[in-house]
């Protein structure tokens, strides 16, 4: 799985097998996940255009080889950003404050975390989110909250309900200890409203799944990440935060409680600065990228034009 991959353009120093999608894990060729990516990705570049949920900044030398395929490629990303642009136009008429939410949360949010979080100290809280799909063995849910526990370091933990998957005959049954140990600096929710809590003050590092909406949100609120990727995109996600953006580390596959412990410490005081560094910077970018002058909200006024003439071209034929 480590074995490198030579022959994608601009991943070459950088690519292995684990990277890849997890489509790409079947060992036979004619499997049916593969068929569709392959159909898929045929008919795409049959479009007269195509949006991307990304910025110019981040992914210049991958977006100039798609535009030989798709000319009419249109960067409007991140998107949760440039919503919050565009709505500033009208929210600020009213208020001084932006709003930092695009609230599509496909759960209900609760809010109860966002008063605990007013109450811890200033970047010192991992928040934790395996997002709305993934699930989690009981044997690697517990190894993941001792890891968190052993960190001394403060965590949020929005643990969806089915998140946890348990075997014929398994009760899901928690030591008290580590009840006990969360209750002193722990705070679990089913659901969180996400971008408020990376945005918020006492937020100081984001364990994730790396679904690619998380990893702008993180980006644009310039938390680092200890990445856990499962499935789809998530282990390309993930390679890129760690090797490429420098702005997080990369947990590869089932890992133990001293993996977790070592990569929280890693994450929020061994290599807290230079991560810092680097998120602060690729947040920068985002953000000026959805401004008024910045490439994504250009390419968002593009776009619109673009439709318009089409939709004349339509009309005229």
């Amino acid at each position: 799985m480590d074995q490198p991959i030579r022959s994608v353009p601009e991943m070459e120093s950088f690519l292995r097998c684990r990277d890849l999608p997890s489509y790409y894990r079947d060992k036979e060729v004619n499997r049916r996940n593969l068929d569709f990516i392959n159909t898929a990705t045929l008919h795409s570049i049959q479009a007269k255009a195509h949006m991307l949920n990304t910025f110019d900044d981040i992914e210049a030398p991958i977006l100039s080889h798609l535009r030989s395929y798709c000319p009419n490629l249109y960067t409007l990303g991140p998107l949760n950003a440039l919503l919050n642009t565009l709505r500033s136009s009208t929210t600020t008429k009213f208020s001084s404050s932006l709003p930092v939410s695009s609230n599509a949360s496909l759960y209900a949010e609760d809010r109860s975390c966002m008063t605990w979080l007013d109450g811890q100290p200033k970047k010192s809280v991992v928040y934790v989110s395996f997002g709305s799909i993934a699930t989690v063995s009981r044997k690697q849910w517990l190894e993941i909250w001792y890891g968190l526990i052993n960190s001394g370091h403060r965590f949020l933990w929005a643990r969806r309900p089915d998140s946890l998957l348990l075997e014929d005959g398994e009760e899901n049954q928690i030591q008290a200890e580590i009840v006990e140990a969360t209750k002193e600096r722990g705070y679990m929710v089913d659901w969180a409203p996400q971008e408020e809590v990376l945005n918020h003050p006492a937020v100081g590092g984001f364990f994730t799944h790396s679904g690619w909406n998380s990893t702008l949100e993180s980006m644009v609120a310039g938390v680092p990440m200890v990445c856990w990727p499962h499935l789809a995109d998530q282990q390309i996600n993930s390679r890129y935060v760690s090797e490429v953006w420098k702005i997080g580390m990369n947990m590869q596959d089932d890992s133990d409680r001293i993996t977790v412990e070592k990569l929280i410490r890693e994450m929020m005081v061994d290599k807290r600065d230079e991560l810092m560094k680097s998120a602060s910077k690729v947040a920068e970018m985002a953000r000026r990228s959805v401004g008024r002058e910045g490439s994504s909200y250009r390419n968002y006024e593009a776009l619109l034009e673009f439709i318009r003439k089409s939709c004349l071209i339509y009309k005229l034929a």
